[in-house]
């Protein structure tokens, strides 16, 4: 059975990687006081209230910068939003 997945999509640094570690009780994604430190998708499997599903953590989503890596941090967002489950799981 593939489990519903929740995409965690937002600005940089607004605790994204810390909400994914509190869903899933780990420490496994980084939380650092600087922008673009997550980059890619990363996976993690939770549980909350019984029902279990997978929380994906992504990069900032920034509109109106393309220098660095921020054109590729979209598209890894984009990609999250694709794959996510769009049902209830409550």
């Amino acid at each position: 059975m593939d489990l519903p997945s929740i995409a965690v999509i937002g600005r940089p640094n607004v605790g994204k990687s810390t909400l994914v570690n509190r869903f899933c009780q780990t420490n496994n994604a980084i939380v650092y006081d600087k922008p673009g430190v997550t980059r890619d998708r990363t996976y993690q499997n939770a549980e909350w209230c019984g029902k279990e599903f997978i929380v994906v953590d992504t990069g900032g989503l920034v509109f109106e910068d393309d220098s660095e890596f921020l054109p590729e941090i979209r598209t890894q967002t984009f990609l999250a939003l694709e794959e996510a489950s769009w049902q209830y799981l409550l």
